[in-house]
């Protein structure tokens, strides 16, 4: 299952906005309604978007896409960030690893990486690691989420805190000029909260479109991780970085 480059642009925008009419679509990429209506219906059909008079609205603040949804959107661009990441990480290095798709994409990079500790809450995390022996493998205890395959909850929470990480990774649900790293839900975002304050270096892992999309609950500013992985900002938002001293690794 995948997008066309055109569905994957419009999965990203209407994230970012309260709502998209199929007019404005149709302007936009130059095609015909009926083209656009048949790109809307697919992304409904997926759950990805809702429809509501004449255009299509974003997810709900309160939830994320679902999660098997969530791992080929914007796939090329979390490949290479994740490679820029693991470049940096030396073997035998300790490392937790919290939720988010580009997260999973990091995993996968430490493939050569040898004599690794790496603690996660993400199942999906645990699963691609079990085929690198070279790496110990440690998950935190927490209660199941089914829909996301992670663990949360205060076991989470007190589990994290008994160690400091040489690197903590995390994704984000959105991020906000003024508000800084947001996320959907309040037990993700206290994970993602513990994971910067139990790491040396913490380490922002996402692509572009995380800027103004709209989730609820929200982690720490900007000020609080040490550097920010992604593939593109805009001339503001590297100064902004710049201003909370975010050392930024744009991909090439």
């Amino acid at each position: 299952m995948s997008l066309s480059e055109r569905q994957n642009q419009i999965l990203n925008w209407v994230q970012q906005v309260d709502y998209l009419s199929i007019e404005t679509l149709v302007e936009r990429f130059d095609v015909s309604s009926q083209t656009i209506r048949k790109d809307v219906n697919h992304l409904a059909e997926l759950h990805l978007i809702r429809r509501q008079h004449g255009g299509i609205t974003l997810m709900s603040t309160a939830e994320n896409l679902p999660f098997d949804n969530r791992q080929y959107l914007n796939g090329s661009a979390k490949q290479k960030i994740a490679a820029a990441l693991v470049a940096q990480i030396p073997d035998g290095s300790s490392l937790i690893l919290g939720v988010g798709t580009t997260v999973e994409y990091v995993a996968k990079a430490l493939a050569n990486h040898k004599g690794l500790q790496v603690f996660t809450n993400n199942l999906t995390v645990a699963g691609i690691l079990c085929a690198f022996p070279d790496i110990q493998v440690r998950m935190t205890g927490g209660k199941l989420r089914h829909s996301h395959r992670d663990l949360v909850g205060t076991e989470t929470i007190d589990f994290i805190r008994q160690f400091y990480f040489d690197f903590g990774i995390l994704g984000c649900g959105g991020l906000d000029e003024n508000l800084g790293i947001l996320d959907f839900d309040p037990e993700e975002a206290a994970i993602s909260k513990v994971i910067i304050e139990q790491s040396r270096i913490s380490t922002l892992v996402c692509d572009q479109h995380k800027w103004g999309r709209k989730a609820m609950a929200r982690v720490k500013p900007f000020s609080h991780i040490k550097q920010f992985v992604t593939d593109s900002v805009t001339p503001q938002q590297a100064e902004l970085l710049l201003q909370h001293n975010v050392q930024l690794n744009l991909i090439d």
